[in-house]
C-alpha cells in the first residue's frame, strides 16, 4: 500500500465521529495485516483530500492513534504503524516468510527420470557459509560505480522516445555491440539485423519452442542437461528425446537409434539444443569432428540446431574454438548468449542471433509476449561496453576466476587424492566433481553433512535422465568464493565425506 492511498469508507450518516470512524477503520487494518508495522499512511493533508473531510477530522485521529501505540511519527520519515515486524499478527508474519517456488504448468510423469522437481532459486545464505552454487558470478566484484555511470549516461540522453515503448527487436546501439562481440570474441558475424535483445537467454529460448515446435515434433536434449531447458521444453507438448553425450559433446550418431527407440520418427525432430563450448554439467566441449556431424544432421533433416553459449567469455583452454554458429554449414543453427554470467543475473538482458527466415516469426512472438526488453537498461550496457569497462571487467574476471579454479583444483586433489575425477575445467564456472574414492556414500547424506558444518554443496545425478552417476557426484561453483573460503570449504566437505563414510 502507497503512502499516498488508504482504504477507508466513511459512513457519513452515522452517529460515531468521522474521526473515531477513521481511528476505527485504522486499527481494524492493523489488526487484520493489511497495515502492518513500518507501513507510511497518508500525510494529513493528502488523507482528509482523498476523504473530503478537513484536516482536522484527520489530525485528531491519527493523534488518538500515537497516543494508543498505533501510529509513529518520526521527522524525515512521515508517520507510520507502530511496531517491529515481530509485533505483526500471525497470518502476516507467516506471509512475510513466505517463499514463493515456482512449479511446472503442466503436469508432468511423475515416473519418468525426464522430469525433476522444479530447480529451487538461490537464497540468501549467512556469511558463514561456503556455498559451492553453480552459477553464480562473482558479483561481489562488479564494478558498480562504473555501471551507475553508465545508468546516469543512458538516463541523461534519455528522450521521449527513449522513454517509450522501444524496438521488439532491442535497442539498435546494443544490438550493434553485441554483434562486435560476438564477432571478435566467438568468430561469429552476427550482422545486427539478425540479432534480438531478449530478457535473458531462456526467454530466447521459449519462444524459439513455440515458434518452431509442434505436438507431433520431437525436441532432442543433451543428457545431462538442465532441467530447467526439459521443462522449456516439456511444456511444448512435443516429444523431448534425451541423448547422451561423452568427452566430445553430443553423442550424434546415437540420436536416429534413441529416437527410434522412443517410438519416434526422426524426421519429426524440429529442434536440437547443445551446450558445445561447455556442456552443461559435465564442462565438456564438443569436439570440431562431432560439431560437424552435428550440422550435417541437422541440414539432412531440416532440423534447427539451438547453441547455447551460456559461458562464452571464460575459457580457460590454450585453444578456443568458434562458436558452433559460426559456421553453420548450411544448417539452421541459433545462437544464444546472455550477461547473466559476465555481468549479473538480474540484469535480464540476453541475445540471439538468427537465420534470416526466422527474424521476423520471432519478433511477433516477442512483441505479443513482452514488447521490450527495458530500454534504458540496454543504453546504459551499451555505453557499458562501448566505454571498453565491459572488456576491462571480463579482463579482471578472468584472471580472478583462474586463480579460484586452480585453488579449488589443488584443494580438491589434496582432500580426496587419486579418488577424485574432475570434468569441465576448461571454462565455465563450474566443475563437475565425481568422488570415486567414496562409492558407497550417499549423495544426499553427503549434502546433508556437509550442510551441518555450513557447506552447501548441490548433487548432479538430478540432471542425468537415463545412466545417472554411480558415484557420489556434484557440481561445484567456484566464481562466487574467494581463494581462503574454497580452501577452508573444501577441508570441511572432505570432513563431512568422512563422517558419511565411518558410518
Amino acid at each position: 500500500m502507497s503512502s499516498s492511498q488508504l482504504l477507508v469508507a466513511l459512513d457519513r450518516d452515522s452517529s460515531v465521529p468521522l474521526q473515531q470512524q477513521l481511528c476505527d477503520q485504522i486499527s481494524g487494518s492493523v489488526r487484520t495485516g493489511r497495515l502492518r508495522p513500518g507501513d507510511p499512511v497518508p500525510p494529513s493533508r493528502e488523507l482528509a483530500h482523498q476523504l473530503r473531510v478537513s484536516r482536522t477530522v484527520v489530525t485528531r485521529a491519527y493523534e488518538l492513534l500515537r497516543a494508543n501505540g498505533v501510529l509513529t511519527s518520526r521527522r524525515g520519515s512521515g508517520t507510520r504503524v507502530s511496531g517491529a515486524p515481530t509485533d505483526m499478527p500471525p497470518p502476516a508474519r507467516r506471509a512475510a516468510r513466505a517463499h514463493l517456488w515456482p512449479e511446472p504448468p503442466l503436469p508432468t510423469d511423475a515416473g519418468s527420470p525426464l522430469w525433476k522437481p522444479w530447480e529451487p532459486a538461490p537464497m540468501h545464505r549467512p556469511d558463514g557459509t561456503y556455498d559451492f552454487r553453480h552459477g553464480t558470478p562473482a558479483l561481489a566484484s562488479f564494478p558498480v560505480t562504473r555501471w551507475r555511470q553508465s545508468l546516469t549516461e543512458a538516463v541523461s540522453r534519455a528522450d521521449a522516445v527513449a522513454l517509450g515503448y522501444g524496438p521488439a527487436e532491442g535497442s539498435p546501439s546494443l544490438r550493434t555491440q553485441i554483434s562486435a562481440l560476438l564477432r571478435r570474441s566467438r568468430a561469429l558475424d552476427a550482422p545486427r539485423e539478425h540479432t534480438v535483445v531478449t530478457s535473458g537467454a531462456t526467454q530466447a529460448m521459449d519462444i524459439l519452442v513455440r515458434l518452431l515446435v509442434g505436438p507431433d515434433d520431437v525436441v532432442i536434449i543433451e543428457d545431462p542437461s538442465h532441467t530447467v531447458l526439459r521443462q522449456i521444453f516439456g511444456y511444448s507438448r512435443a516429444a523431448v528425446v534425451p541423448v547422451g553425450v561423452d568427452e566430445e559433446g553430443l553423442r550424434v550418431d546415437e540420436i536416429d537409434p534413441q529416437v527410434r527407440a522412443h517410438g519416434l520418427d526422426p524426421a519429426r525432430v524440429r529442434l536440437i539444443y547443445v551446450t558445445p563450448s561447455h556442456q552443461f554439467p559435465t564442462g565438456f566441449i564438443m569436439s570440431e569432428r562431432r560439431r560437424r556431424a552435428l550440422l550435417r544432421w541437422a541440414r539432412a533433416h531440416g532440423a534447427t540446431v539451438l547453441e547455447d553459449d551460456y559461458h562464452n567469455e571464460f575459457t580457460f583452454a590454450e585453444e578456443r574454438l568458434a562458436s558452433l554458429a559460426a559456421d553453420p554449414q548450411d544448417a539452421d543453427v541459433v545462437y544464444v548468449g546472455s550477461f547473466s554470467k559476465t555481468l549479473f543475473p538480474s540484469l535480464r538482458i540476453g541475445y540471439a542471433v538468427l537465420p534470416p527466415h526466422l527474424v521476423r516469426p520471432f519478433l511477433g512472438v516477442k512483441w505479443i509476449t513482452d514488447r521490450l526488453t527495458p530500454t534504458l537498461t540496454q543504453e546504459a550496457l551499451a555505453e557499458f561496453i562501448s566505454s571498453g569497462a565491459y572488456a576491462r571487467h571480463i579482463g579482471r574476471m578472468d584472471r580472478l576466476y583462474r586463480q579460484r579454479r586452480a585453488r579449488l583444483l589443488e584443494a580438491l586433489y589434496e582432500h580426496f587424492g587419486a579418488g577424485v575425477r574432475i570434468s569441465g575445467t576448461a571454462a565455465g564456472l563450474h566443475v563437475l566433481v565425481t568422488l570415486g574414492g567414496a562409492p558407497d556414500a550417499d549423495e544426499a547424506a553427503i549434502v546433508r553433512a556437509a550442510a551441518a558444518r555450513d557447506v552447501r554443496v548441490y548433487p548432479a545425478s538430478g540432471y542425468f535422465v537415463s545412466r545417472p552417476p554411480t558415484e557420489p557426484t556434484f557440481l561445484i561453483g567456484y566464481a562466487a568464493l574467494p581463494t581462503a573460503r574454497i580452501t577452508e570449504g573444501v577441508a570441511l566437505l572432505a570432513a563431512a565425506v568422512r563422517d558419511v563414510t565411518a558410518r
